[in-house]
Formats: structure tokens, C-alpha cells, sequence
């Protein structure tokens, strides 16, 4: 079978980045290769995380653009057309086939950018693939976690979760691959519940790849 390559974006820590590192080409996520990792943040851990495991990574600022005079959509253009072009120069450079063109599979990891339709529109339909801390259509964009927890604070929840879907234009309401439930404990603290929601995110952004990929 042949090795299907993934691209990994990510803004922080890293740590969904390093259960991937952890998990590529082992049964966990066999025949699979991390061949570039992407920030939108330069001072991101994950950069570090993905260069220690000798992966190649770049970082390209909105705030940066923005002082540019460039608009948010004009920003999505030139990450994506980035992305490809690195990837293609990464396996195989100007004489890459077609089916090498563009990466088997698109991870936002902690990515804290909401993409566009400028950008979805560069990938394959169906080629990115974003975790995120909550159920299908329950606390959709940013702060989720927050979120879930103020509602279980007034009483109007007793359980969050974790998903990987795929990226549509529409904000955490692609096709939805993995969930799982997260019970809110009465001792939960907000700290406490992150610490467990991300343990949860570890295994299953791993088990959410291998099944986008079909390995």
C-alpha cells in the first residue's frame, strides 16, 4: 500500500501534533507519513514538536498579512497556495504527479483559524479533517470547552465531547467521522475538565486519521 501523506495544521502546544507524530507508520496509523506541519502562530510549541521529529514546518501570520493591507480571504489564498507548494517541493517537486499534487489528508490540530471557501476550494472535497472539543452541533467555533462548561454550571448539560469531522465551509458541521462522550463531573473544575477532554483528543484524533484515510 502505498504511504499516504499528511499535512498538519496547528497554532499552540502541539500535543494532538505529537499523538500523530507518535501514532505515523505504526498500527496505530500504519503506512502513513507526517510530511509538513503549518502554523498560524510563528512562536507555536508544535513547530518544535514536528522539527525534533524531523518534519518540515512553516508558519504564516494573519496579524502579519493584516498589517500588509491583506484581507482575511487574501490570507487563505496565500496559506494554502504555501501549503501545496511546500508539499510538492517535500515529495516530489515540479515533476509530482497529479495524485501527488496535493496532500492525501489535511489535519487541523488545534488549528485556531476559522478556514474559508477560498481555501477549501485548493484541497480535494472531503480532504480536511478538524478535531474539535464538543459534540455534532453543540458549542460549534471557538471557547467550546468554556462553553460546555458554563451550561453545565446553569444546569443545562451533564456531558460534552470530542469529534472529528470533515471541514466544510460551514463551522464544525462537516461529515462527522469519530465522537465521543465526556461525562462533567460535580468536581470538574474548568481546568480539570480541559486536562480530561484533552486526553480524550489524543487517541481520538488518531483513530479520526485512520478512518478519514481508510489504513
Amino acid at each position: 500500500m502505498a504511504v499516504k501523506n499528511i499535512v498538519v495544521l496547528i497554532s499552540g502546544n502541539g500535543s494532538n501534533l505529537q499523538a500523530l507524530i507518535d501514532a505515523q507508520n505504526t498500527p496505530a496509523l500504519p503506512n502513513t507519513k507526517i510530511v509538513l506541519v503549518v502554523s498560524n502562530r510563528v512562536s507555536a510549541f508544535g513547530l518544535t514538536r514536528a522539527t525534533q521529529a524531523g518534519i518540515p514546518t512553516f508558519s504564516m501570520s494573519l496579524k502579519a498579512h493584516k498589517d500588509a493591507g491583506k484581507t482575511r480571504s487574501e490570507y487563505d489564498v496565500d496559506l494554502a497556495t504555501a501549503i501545496l507548494a511546500r508539499f510538492q517541493e517535500i515529495v516530489g517537486g515540479p515533476a509530482a504527479t497529479a495524485a501527488a499534487a496535493v496532500p492525501d489528508l489535511v489535519v487541523l490540530a488545534g488549528f485556531m483559524h476559522i478556514v474559508s471557501p477560498e481555501f477549501l476550494m485548493r484541497f480535494p472535497p472531503g480532504g480536511l479533517v478538524n478535531l474539535h472539543p464538543a459534540l455534532p452541533g453543540e458549542f460549534d467555533g471557538a471557547h467550546a470547552i468554556d462553553r460546555a462548561f458554563a451550561a453545565f454550571g446553569e444546569g443545562k448539560i451533564k456531558r460534552t465531547g470530542v469529534m472529528v469531522h470533515r471541514v466544510i465551509a460551514e463551522v464544525d458541521r462537516g461529515e462527522v467521522l469519530l465522537t465521543e462522550e465526556i461525562p462533567i463531573l460535580p468536581t470538574d473544575t474548568l481546568s480539570s475538565l480541559e486536562d480530561r477532554i484533552h486526553a480524550i483528543e489524543h487517541g481520538i484524533i488518531v483513530r479520526g486519521v485512520k478512518l478519514a484515510l481508510g489504513v
